[in-house]
């Protein structure tokens, strides 16, 4: 059975995730550092990891199996669910792949030399409704994919 896991701690679209799992029945596990709301009768985990900041990586990182589907917009994490196979999903809707996680590495480590610069490069802007249906779409459509190719 695959499992939908949610970086938590940031993440703006766990509502749109919690429709998605209860439509196909898919198991949730909300990982994040601190306890925080989790629906009732919806199949959805609260993990509480430890205080370090990669805690909760770490710990989705290493649970996570071929065709299970991650929701996360640390770009590091997702690289690491991509090895081990499973299929990952930025909050904005954008799908990462092994053919686009290296460009989103390098773009990453640009922005993070830039910043160390001093320049400003601005953190993410807020998500639109148009944004949260994109979302929902593609996490459709990708446990979907997980669901078949599991079998």
């Amino acid at each position: 059975m695959i499992r939908i896991f949610i970086d938590a701690d940031a993440c703006p679209v766990k509502d749109e995730v919690y429709v998605v799992s209860t439509r196909y029945g898919v198991p949730v596990d909300l990982v994040a550092n601190s306890r925080m709301f989790v629906p009732h009768g919806l199949g959805v985990e609260m993990v509480v990891v430890g205080s370090d900041p990669d805690a909760a990586d770490d710990w989705i990182a290493e649970h996570t199996e071929p065709y299970d589907v991650v929701v996360t917009a640390d770009i590091p994490l997702a690289a690491r669910c991509i090895e081990r196979g499973a299929l990952v999903l930025g909050s904005d809707g954008r799908a990462f792949t092994e053919d686009s996680i290296g460009g989103a590495l390098a773009t990453r480590e640009l922005k993070a030399h830039l910043r160390e610069s001093g320049l400003s490069t601005g953190g993410p802007r807020p998500l639109s409704a148009a944004d949260r249906s994109r979302f929902l779409s593609k996490l459709d459509e990708m446990v979907q994919r997980a669901l078949r190719q599991h079998g």
